[in-house]
């Protein structure tokens, strides 16, 4: 594959979520054109200035148009897929028929040995194609504060996992964006290379809770769930069986510290520090309000 042409246009799957938009917003700074995949595009095209276009992993007639003329892919699994076959893989498989050069696959710390997450069966996958991946195994996300946990935390002032007293390394999606951003934009840089990609700072999830607290000047407090107490509290919320399975096996890992390392890659790709999870809580602290 030549290696000194231009990025082209760029092909972001959930284009409007809580990772796509960030990736969108970090391809454009960059100059690069965006096609935003969004399952209504009357929804998604303030995102990009009108270039959103259909894209349901459900739908595989919704990929060939929104793949046409596509140089690079951001891949990412929407959390109530866990059939990957028929829908991730089946998207590689259409992006490499059609021409797509680069694929940036979000993944997860362990997804390389651990086939229990979907994540694994889409590496694989994509090692047996001609396109140039990069595997993105981001940790935790920051963010999961003021998505997954949210409601736990506004409503009931704690946080609800079956995490014991493991401890994390909660990466800034912000960061994971522009480290993705770069592997679909630096030529023969990021191929064929897997990032495990982390924060600054291991904490505990009691550790968390009291940052939390300072922030919100009221308490917040860690309870540490059983794994079926768990799986029945995200039943509760109306999480899919599938999701929940996933969710609880991720969150069941932590106990072991799969994911407590921190690793220096992040701020080695970016040239600067990997954002704190107390710099994001400080960005966001309205939404727990």
């Amino acid at each position: 594959m030549s290696q000194d042409r231009p990025p082209g246009t760029v092909l972001v799957t959930g284009a409007s979520g809580n990772v796509g938009r960030f990736v969108v917003e970090a391809l454009l700074r960059r100059g690069v054109p965006v096609r935003a995949g969004v399952r209504d595009p009357a929804q998604g095209d303030h995102l990009v200035g009108g270039t959103a276009v259909a894209l349901d992993f459900h739908r595989p007639e919704t990929f060939g148009p929104a793949l046409r003329d596509v140089a690079g892919l951001f891949l990412m699994r929407p959390p109530p897929i866990a059939r990957v076959g028929p829908t991730l893989n089946r998207l590689v498989d259409d992006a490499a028929a059609g021409g797509v050069r680069r694929i940036a696959l979000l993944s997860v710390i362990g997804a390389g040995r651990n086939p229990v997450v979907p994540h694994h069966r889409v590496e694989q996958h994509l090692r047996r194609t001609p396109v140039d991946w990069t595997f993105l195994r981001a940790s935790f996300f920051a963010q999961n504060l003021g998505d997954s946990y949210r409601r736990d935390i506004c409503e009931d002032g704690r946080i609800y996992v079956p995490a014991g007293a493991g401890r994390v390394a909660f990466v800034d999606v912000r960061d994971v964006a522009d480290v993705a951003a770069r592997a679909l934009t630096e030529p023969g840089v990021h191929a064929g290379r897997a990032y495990d990609l982390t924060g600054p700072q291991a904490l505990g999830f009691a550790d968390v809770a009291k940052l939390l607290g300072r922030a919100l000047g009221r308490v917040v407090r860690f309870e540490p769930a059983t794994v079926p107490g768990y799986a029945r509290h995200l039943r509760s919320r109306g999480v899919a069986v599938p999701q929940i399975a996933v969710q609880t096996v991720l969150h069941a890992g932590l106990r072991l510290g799969q994911a407590a390392r921190v690793d220096p890659t992040l701020a080695q790709l970016l040239g600067r520090p990997a954002g704190t999870l107390q710099r994001y809580v400080d960005d966001h602290v309205a939404l727990w309000r």
